[in-house]
């Protein structure tokens, strides 16, 4: 069997795994042929697992993923149970996410939560996605299916007694997650002014509430599975909420997102009217282009202040990461994304940006 080492799943809990993977999925025994560590993942670690399972209702070979905590994790995000129960009512609503088959709260098992669903093949990578010389035949229709798919996902509302774990907003959205992120702005090392700025037009500027729909929150190039030019499955819902659907539309267009491919305005792989085009075919709400601009902005300001975060983790020591290292160079560059995104809407005419 081949194992990767990590910093919370050990080849020592191993054992407790099968025993409790037994349990939750009511065979005689689980065994494991492999346990990979899956690439990316700074706030999560996903491993892929081949499983043999003998008798129950899965009885045969499996390829499952088991996500868990990394050693550090934003508290921005849900914990494993709480994502896996989004990732239930995401998968009852016919969105296109890998099965979830358990979930498990007792740390005492691998040493944290987790959740195991199913493996889906495909390319995960972003910047091999928007790199794929082959984009330039399938970009367009992944574009438009990306939209239509987070149309879906919006078309769940609250309340909800399955997601009654998600706080409903006390302020309207937008002034909500901004109220978010300066709360995590607080913790950083060191005073942010540009951002801190940011931050006050964002609340200054907020656009009249939306209806709360559910929000992916982290709905981009790099968190969903390309198999043969065709979404495979969404993935991350660790910071999944209840917001205005328009935050989740503004993140993938924001240019932090394009991985080079300015272009391509719908997370360097395709066109944002494609994208447009896919979610109004399915969407129970209207898009309104106009406030996309400005979730843009907070999109670029939300990315600034959880690199902000990363590169304090780094610093801090304790982890040898060169990806928390290099994120940490980043503020600067969303800073000034969100500056720029600031002037173009002063600059736009429309009197709500002033």
């Amino acid at each position: 069997m081949q194992v990767v080492r990590s910093r919370t799943l050990d080849p020592d809990n191993l054992g407790s795994l099968a025993g409790w993977l037994a349990g939750a999925v009511g065979a005689r025994r689980v065994t494991f042929a492999e346990a990979t560590l899956l690439t990316g993942g700074a706030v999560q670690e996903n491993w892929r697992l081949v499983v043999d399972v003998e008798s129950g209702p899965r009885e045969g070979r499996h390829a499952w993923v088991l996500r868990t905590d990394a050693v550090a994790r934003l508290s921005l995000s849900l914990d494993r149970t709480a994502e896996f129960g989004v990732l239930k009512a995401a998968h009852a609503a016919g969105i296109a996410v890998a099965e979830p088959i358990a979930r498990c709260s007792d740390p005492e098992i691998i040493g944290a939560p987790f959740l195991v669903q199913a493996f889906v093949p495909g390319v995960t990578q972003a910047r091999r996605i928007v790199r794929d010389p082959a984009l330039k035949d399938y970009g367009e229709s992944l574009a438009e299916r990306l939209g239509a798919e987070l149309a879906k996902i919006h078309s769940i509302t609250p309340p909800r007694d399955d997601l009654n774990f998600l706080p409903i907003p006390m302020l309207p959205p937008a002034r909500n997650e901004v109220a978010k992120l300066r709360n995590a702005l607080s913790s950083a090392a060191e005073p942010r002014p540009a951002l801190e700025y940011v931050l006050a037009w964002l609340d200054a500027h907020a656009p009249d509430p939306e209806p709360i729909t559910l929000v992916h929150g982290d709905y981009r190039t790099g968190n969903y599975i390309v198999n043969e030019g065709k979404l495979g499955a969404v993935l991350d819902w660790e910071f999944a909420h209840w917001g205005d659907r328009h935050e989740d539309i503004g993140w993938i267009m924001a240019r932090c997102w394009r991985f080079g491919n300015d272009t391509l305005e719908a997370g360097g792989i395709g066109s944002r009217e494609a994208f447009y085009r896919g979610y109004r075919s399915v969407a129970k709400l209207p898009l309104n282009e106009a406030v996309v601009p400005y979730w843009e902005i907070m999109a670029a300001a939300r990315w600034a202040t959880v690199a902000v975060l990363q590169g304090d983790r780094y610093r801090k020591g304790g982890e040898n990461s060169i990806e928390l290292a290099l994120t940490g160079l980043m503020p600067p560059e969303m800073e000034l994304d969100a500056l720029d995104g600031i002037a173009a809407l002063a600059a736009s005419g429309d009197p709500r940006w002033r």
